[in-house]
C-alpha cells in the first residue's frame, strides 16, 4: 500500500516546528530538516502507509492574530478553513500551536492563547473532523537571536500547557503536553532539536493511534 491508498489522513497544523525549522544561529538564518528529521516524518513512518500524515506547518504562524510585522497570512485563523477544505476529509487533526503567540508584539496571557486554540479547535470540530489532538509546545526559553522577540515569555509560556488542558476538556478532545517530553534548543529557546523531533513525534505517534483506533 502507498498513500496514495491510504485509508484514513490526519492533518498536522502547526507553526515553525511543525514545518521543521531548526533551532536558529541568527536572523534569518532559516534552515529545515528534512522530511525524515522532522516529527511529522517519524510520526508518517509509525503509522505507515495506511494513514497519509499531512504537513501544513508555516513559520511564525499565529492562532489568530494578524503579524504586522511579518504578514497577516501567518494567522492561522484566516488560514485554517481553506485549509481544511482542500485537504477534506480528515480524520483527525493535529494542532500545535501558541509559540508565536507569546511574541512580546502580541501582550497576551496563557488563557488568552489557549482560548484562541480553542477557537481553532472549534473551527476544525464544526468542519466534520471528527477527532482532534491539542499539543502545548514546550516554554519558550529567552535566549539567543530571539530573545528580544520574546522578552517576558518565558515566564508566561511556562503556564500555557494547563490552560490549553482545560480548554481541550471543555471541547472534548485530546492532548498532550511536550514540554513533559522535550526542550525549546539551548540556541534560539523556541525551535526543536533533531533529537527532539523524534522524541516528539513518536510520542505523538502513540497517541494519534490509539484516538485512530
Amino acid at each position: 500500500m502507498n498513500l496514495d491508498d491510504a485509508a484514513m489522513s490526519v492533518l498536522c497544523f502547526g507553526d515553525s516546528n511543525t514545518y521543521g525549522t531548526a533551532p536558529l544561529r541568527w536572523l534569518g538564518d532559516a534552515q529545515r530538516y528534512p522530511r525524515s528529521v522532522r516529527w511529522t516524518g517519524h510520526l508518517q513512518r509509525a503509522l505507515g502507509a495506511g494513514v497519509e500524515v499531512i504537513e501544513e506547518g508555516h513559520p511564525g504562524r499565529t492562532s489568530v492574530h494578524d503579524d504586522v510585522v511579518e504578514g497577516e497570512h501567518r494567522n492561522g485563523k484566516r488560514m485554517l478553513p481553506a485549509i481544511l477544505e482542500s485537504h477534506a476529509p480528515v480524520d483527525l487533526a493535529v494542532v500545535m500551536l501558541g509559540t508565536n503567540d507569546f511574541k512580546t508584539r502580541y501582550a497576551v496571557t496563557p488563557m488568552d492563547v489557549a482560548m484562541s486554540v480553542e477557537k481553532l479547535a472549534s473551527m476544525i470540530l464544526d468542519a466534520g473532523v471528527a477527532k482532534l489532538l491539542l499539543i502545548a509546545p514546550p516554554p519558550v526559553v529567552e535566549v539567543g537571536c530571539l530573545a528580544g522577540m520574546y522578552f517576558g515569555a518565558a515566564e508566561k509560556s511556562q503556564r500555557f500547557a494547563a490552560a490549553l488542558a482545560q480548554a481541550a476538556e471543555r471541547r472534548g478532545v485530546g492532548f498532550l503536553d511536550a514540554g513533559r517530553l522535550i526542550e525549546s534548543s539551548p540556541l534560539d529557546g523556541v525551535h526543536f532539536e533533531a533529537a527532539a523531533h523524534t522524541k516528539l513525534g513518536t510520542a505523538i505517534a502513540a497517541v494519534v493511534s490509539d484516538m485512530l483506533g
